[in-house]
């Protein structure tokens, strides 16, 4: 599904996706004064400031900065994955749903999938799933994917306890992991667990800057400094080449030290959100499934069409993403103020409250 209409200056509330942040003064003023070079070369101190704070975090030898976080995760998988062989994560995963097909396409990868709740990571579902040691007579699992907080779930938070056990799992069927951890900071702001303590479960970790962090482009994935060597070549073969990109990077490290713990923020208005949606019209969310800025609504409960629905407050100010036919989602971040979130409960709540479950679609 598509989002309806653009962003325009009649936008009091854009709850599109956490992507839309604009860089502040102080953002565009350390990017601004960013010292560069040349990233193809390695020449980037900044870059290179960048891809080692961001590693040290996650307990890895290594990082490297990509533009967006759906090369990370492609560069990612392509590590451990040769053609021919197969990934396997859940059907909601975002390398698998929203990446248009890349690991096929650009490095011949198949994969399987399993159904989930919200998206809750089980290592049963992995472990259940995964073939090796077959030969030539079926396709081989390589690679079990985990999506941390998961976006088309909600924003659910993936337990390190399930974590733990599938790494056990995979290290004793040769099977690598990766992390696709665009939102881990919110994962880590939510619960506590220091972020080395997610990413050294895994052999690969990306996560991106330009989410709940606020910066305007990048991501970083994390690795053995093996692997991000060989990833550098890949990542120059996709395409993703930089140059003087420390005018990025800066924005990167700025998010890093300002931006982490604000996340709590964006969490708390979105559950109060929920919080009002379910008053407003009981069934159409669950609060106590709002774990960190991500809300999705199920408007059918209110007779409503996704798509119609978005329209619909998009007429009146409030911007929102029709993820199916009968879901919206809403997402917080840094740009959506107390005041932003109180005109967005007072539309989504007059909407839901206006085409109850008693009326029929329109």
């Amino acid at each position: 599904m598509t989002p309806a209409g653009t962003a325009s200056s009649g936008i009091r509330a854009d709850l599109l996706s956490d992507t839309v942040t604009r860089p502040g003064v102080a953002m565009r003023e350390a990017m601004a004064t960013a010292l560069v070079g040349d990233d193809v070369f390695g020449e980037d101190p900044t870059i290179r400031e960048l891809e080692e704070r961001v590693a040290a975090l996650l307990g890895h030898e290594a990082g490297l900065f990509t533009p967006s976080g759906s090369m990370a995760n492609q560069l990612g998988v392509r590590l451990h994955v040769r053609p021919g062989e197969e990934l396997v994560g859940d059907s909601l995963a975002h390398v698998l749903r929203a990446e248009l097909g890349a690991a096929a396409i650009l490095s011949g990868i198949s994969s399987r999938t399993w159904v989930s709740e919200r998206g809750r990571f089980r290592a049963e579902d992995a472990a259940s799933l995964m073939i090796t040691g077959v030969g030539p007579y079926q396709v081989c699992t390589a690679l079990v994917i985990v999506e941390n907080t998961h976006n088309f779930g909600g924003g659910t938070v993936q337990s390190i306890e399930e974590i733990r056990r599938a790494r056990e799992l995979t290290r004793e069927r040769g099977v690598a992991m990766h992390l696709d951890g665009a939102r881990l900071w919110n994962a880590h702001v939510a619960t506590g667990v220091p972020l080395a303590d997610y990413g050294r479960e895994f052999d690969t970790v990306s996560v991106c800057l330009s989410k709940g962090l606020g910066a305007p482009v990048g991501s970083v994935l994390v690795g053995s400094a093996d692997a991000m060597a060989e990833a550098r070549v890949w990542r120059k073969r996709f395409g993703g080449g930089m140059r003087q990109a420390g005018i990025l990077a800066a924005a990167g490290l700025w998010a890093l030290e300002h931006h982490i713990d604000r996340l709590a923020l964006d969490h708390g208005r979105a559950r109060r959100a929920a919080e009002a949606m379910a008053e407003a019209v009981p069934g159409c969310v669950e609060p106590a499934t709002v774990e960190t800025n991500i809300v999705i609504v199920d408007v059918a409960a209110a007779g409503w069409a996704a798509p119609e629905f978005v329209a619909a407050a998009l007429q009146r100010g409030v911007r929102s993403y029709a993820v199916d036919p009968r879901a919206v989602r809403l997402v917080w971040h840094l740009d959506v103020d107390d005041e932003a979130t109180d005109h967005a409960i007072d539309v989504l709540c007059t909407l839901l409250s206006e085409h109850g479950p008693s009326l029929p679609p329109s």
